[in-house]
């Protein structure tokens, strides 16, 4: 019987790695040390100002379809998981299409933050399972260097840039994605909030700039991270 397969995987991370250690010599009050036992973080991708999102994507893509053994013109849906898109529009999957040269597929992003890629391969999934498609690219890639307040601490150490891709179809050989859950919650919105480019904050303003809205903020010391564990366990505690 088919299930949901995976055909290829691909990733990528520019080459400029920017270390802990780099940190401290910005000024902030931190050490690797500290930083490393708290994430689990040592180093971050940084990616060239010329770069964007797409870019990345194309990399990772490119790496996934050659070992999917297939061309581009062979993929018939494009989702890009993303949160810093080349443009609001159109959309990163957009120029990813036109970058890769696969007109023949549809494209179109998926926003959900650190867990977008997940919620790309569940959006995958269904296109798959009714048959709309037969061959799905899947590409999550990010470019959160531009989005960071390098003297927050709470977020700055957190993330940097790049990204992965996953050809998907419905076949009887390979490596199977078993099955996805989701979950959101819109109370705890504030907990981790980039207002500045939506319709929130828009247009882009001095005094949008000057009171930092175009950078992440994160409320209250891992209040995001507390939220996802306690769904993770209730959605997987047998009853």
């Amino acid at each position: 019987m088919d299930t949901l397969r995976i055909l290829g995987t691909g990733s990528y991370l520019p080459p400029r790695i920017f270390h802990n250690t780099e940190f401290e010599k910005m000024g902030l009050e931190t050490i690797d040390e500290w930083i490393v036992q708290r994430t689990g973080i040592s180093e971050h991708r940084i990616a060239a100002l010329e770069v964007t999102t797409s870019d990345l994507g194309y990399e990772a893509a490119s790496r996934a379809l050659e070992a999917a053994n297939l061309l581009p013109g062979q993929i018939d849906l494009i989702i890009v998981a993303t949160i810093t898109p080349d443009t609001c529009c159109p959309s990163a999957a957009n120029w990813l299409q036109a970058k890769l040269q696969a007109p023949q597929a549809i494209s179109f992003d998926v926003t959900a933050a650190c867990s977008g890629f997940i919620f790309a391969l569940n959006v995958a999934e269904q296109y798959l399972k009714n048959r709309s498609y037969q061959r799905v690219l899947v590409v999550a890639a990010e470019v959160m260097s531009r989005t960071l307040d390098w003297q927050n601490l709470s977020t700055c150490i957190l993330w940097g840039d790049g990204d992965r891709a996953a050809v998907l179809t419905m076949d009887s050989v390979g490596p199977q994605i078993l099955s996805t859950h989701l979950r959101t919650d819109g109370a705890h919105g504030q907990n981790l909030l980039l207002p500045g480019g939506g319709s929130k904050t828009t247009p882009i303003s001095h005094e949008s700039v000057d009171r930092g809205l175009h950078h992440w903020d994160m409320i209250g010391a891992n209040m995001s991270f507390r939220v996802a564990v306690r769904y993770f366990i209730s959605q997987f505690t047998i009853p």
